[in-house]
């Protein structure tokens, strides 16, 4: 029987929509320096420090690259944009969810079926079903119905987790029991169904606590227990309970996980930044290791 702790984290998880590469849930977004916040179906994006301007409304789920802000809106279309003054360009209808970064965007539609997309070219079908897809920044990461992880990109920080430091061709499966999975600079964690963060790949700055520290783990290795849901930055990581509470590591946090606040809903991390949603609905950003400061969206 599996433990009470573990049974919520499994429900959580299983009953919210897959998110991008960068956050917890649908409705918070962050990469590098632009973020993405869904507030009342309205997304509102910025860059830095700056204020959440209003973008576009009809949205159920909202992601960013480097360089552009993509949406995924009620009736299924996914579509990108630059600025707000740009007209958005729809790559794919019929997308149950999506992930942006480096090397694209992948969708999974009604079906569990994972595609990737490079700009506005025409998706390549990649896997099913699936249940979860993130984009890192040098390799990409998805998660079939059965719990397994596929791993495929750049292995030379021991991103792939299973000891290989060479890329292959093809995705790869390198771990189990897996139902969430982020990854960002040259490292990933995924999140186990028993509320494990587990980590592999560079971790020079923290990211993965003590597992690696100052160099890389080429291994899955455990970090953090007890989670629902997870995000990882350029630097640092970030996770969340079932009660609220929400823990960081990593750059600007220390190497040990520490509280970072509680009450917390959702979360998504960028270079430096951390952003949050409290169950009241507030929004929250800190700034490194600062304090946090709340957002007043346009």
């Amino acid at each position: 029987m599996r433990h009470p702790t573990a049974m919520v984290a499994l429900t959580l998880l299983m009953s919210s929509a897959p998110a991008g590469a960068d956050s917890s849930s649908p409705g918070l977004a962050s990469y590098y320096d632009r973020h993405m916040a869904l507030v009342d179906g309205v997304a509102h994006g910025w860059t830095g420090t700056g204020v959440p301007r209003r973008l576009l409304d009809g949205v159920r789920q909202v992601g960013v690259s480097k360089d552009a802000y993509f949406v995924l809106q009620r009736d299924g279309t996914l579509a990108t944009f630059t600025d707000p003054a740009t007209p958005a360009v729809v790559l794919m209808r019929g997308v149950a969810s999506f992930a942006a970064g480096a090397s694209g965007w992948r969708a999974i539609d009604a079906h569990r079926v994972l595609w990737h997309g490079v700009g506005i070219a025409a998706p390549r079908r990649v896997a099913e079903p699936v249940v979860d897809a993130c984009v890192g920044d040098s390799a990409d990461y998805h998660v079939t119905a059965d719990g397994r992880l596929w791993v495929q990109g750049l292995a030379h920080r021991g991103q792939y987790g299973d000891g290989r430091l060479q890329a292959t061709a093809e995705p790869v499966a390198t771990a189990d029991g897996v139902v969430a999975v982020r990854a960002h600079t040259g490292h990933a964690l995924h999140l186990r169904r028993d509320g494990t963060v587990m980590g592999t790949g560079g971790n020079r700055f923290g990211p993965l606590s003590s597992h690696g520290l100052g160099d890389k783990a080429d291994r899955w290795g455990p970090i953090f227990e007890r989670a629902v849901a997870i995000a990882t930055g350029s630097r640092h990581s970030v996770a969340l309970r079932a009660d609220g509470s929400l823990w960081g590591w990593g750059e600007g946090f220390g190497i040990v996980p520490t509280q970072l606040m509680d009450g917390v809903a959702e979360v998504a991390a960028g270079d430096t930044a951390t952003i949050a949603r409290r169950r009241d609905g507030s929004l929250w950003q800190w700034n490194g290791g600062g304090a946090p400061r709340r957002l007043m969206p346009e």
